[in-house]
């Protein structure tokens, strides 16, 4: 007999003890607690893997021919709202100067093809909304900036 590979289980709180022998023609020989089981195993039909690297779809341009993309800024020290994931701006609903509460909808995004409610997070007065409806946003990108 070949050479046994041993292993050490504990199942539903019971002991086994597993040797398991070498694989010969699709039948390997295994010992649990020293009973013997010839197990054979199931033969597969080997199939070729292609893996093909998608191409980045580009980004969306507006009629002007800019990036409609918005991507994350640099903090200016007011509170920013941030897109808390990529989508598209479905509604601005606040504009510069209006005093917003924390629990207040200041943007209205669609991700996933669910619309998310992006409240203000702190009361505040609107210093600066950086998106335009339809706009496409990454995580992270500055939608709405309170002082």
């Amino acid at each position: 007999m070949a050479k046994m590979k041993e292993y050490k289980y504990k199942i539903n709180g019971n002991n086994y003890n597993v040797a398991i022998g070498d694989l010969d023609d699709n039948v390997v020989e295994v010992l649990v607690n020293g009973t013997p089981y010839k197990v054979e195993l199931e033969k597969k039909a080997t199939a070729a893997v292609t893996v093909s690297a998608p191409r980045p779809s580009a980004a969306p341009r507006t009629a002007s021919g800019e990036k409609v993309v918005k991507k994350a800024s640099a903090g200016t020290g007011a509170y920013e709202v941030k897109a808390p994931l990529p989508g598209t701006i479905l509604s601005v609903n606040c504009k510069v100067g209006d005093m917003v509460k924390a629990s207040d909808t200041v943007i209205m995004l669609e991700a996933m093809k669910m619309e998310n409610a992006i409240h203000a997070g702190r009361d505040g007065k609107v210093a600066s909304v950086t998106v335009a409806n339809g706009d496409s946003v990454l995580e992270g990108a500055v939608l709405v900036t309170l002082e």
